[in-house]
């Protein structure tokens, strides 16, 4: 398994060199750009989204809207690290050098990679935590997984990875977070429904804007009564 895609004539190889290629023609200063935001700058900007995420949930739609998708957005970061755990026995058994220790010529700009290359683990990171917040919010989602794919490209420009390696993390995370999903949130979702019944910890679920914007909804407008205004109290009142 280690022999994976170490022949030069093999596509995976070829596009590596052609997306490398272009590190090789950018100017330095944006390879120093490429290098920050493929190793923090994306998983920086996919925990900002998640979070204007829940955010944003706290405070629109139904009680029930606001724990169905909080709960997913738990579930997001939580898939994300069974993603990686999984991929440990998978680098494991795979085994294959990081794509610069068989090829000459390619432009790594990040020193001091030593582990095996197959499946990446910011590509599988950054996938599980896009497609676990499509669960739980399609439009941040897709946001996300964006954001995913844009790290895959950063890993192979930056040298680190093949394609292939890239493909197989956003296989993992996509499965990990797709599959275990009914599980994950069969549990979580009481959980969440739970926290937004409690004290204080109810603001995690909803906002105060949410709530009254649901009682605002819920009371709308006062049906007239029947009989008039003599009717009910105004008769107690008279009486009186």
């Amino acid at each position: 398994m280690a022999e994976l895609a170490s022949d030069g004539s093999n596509p995976d190889v070829g596009l590596l060199y052609d997306i490398n290629g272009l590190a090789k023609a950018a100017p330095p200063w944006f390879d120093r750009v490429m290098e920050f935001v493929g190793e923090y700058g994306i998983v920086l900007a996919m925990v900002l989204v998640v979070l204007w995420c829940w955010w944003s949930v706290r405070r629109r739609g139904t009680l029930a809207d606001s724990v169905s998708a909080v709960a997913g957005l738990v579930w997001a970061p939580l898939a994300a690290g069974i993603a990686l755990l999984v991929n440990i026995p998978i680098r494991g058994f795979v085994e294959r050098p990081r794509p610069f220790r068989d090829h000459q010529g390619l432009e790594v700009l990040v020193d001091g990679k030593t582990d095996f290359s197959f499946v990446s683990d910011h590509a599988t990171l950054a996938m599980a935590l896009g497609v676990g917040l499509f669960v739980a919010h399609r439009r941040f989602g897709l946001a996300a997984i964006a954001l995913a794919l844009a790290e895959g490209f950063a890993r192979v420009y930056m040298g680190v990875h093949y394609p292939t390696d890239v493909i197989g993390g956003f296989a993992l995370g996509t499965a990990v977070a797709l599959l275990l999903a009914p599980v994950a949130l069969a549990l979580l979702t009481p959980l969440v429904s739970a926290v937004a019944r409690s004290g204080r910890g109810a603001r995690l679920v909803r906002s105060r804007r949410g709530d009254a914007a649901r009682r605002h909804e819920t009371v709308g407008i006062p049906e007239p009564r029947l009989g008039g205004p003599a009717a009910g109290t105004g008769q107690n009142d008279l009486a009186a």
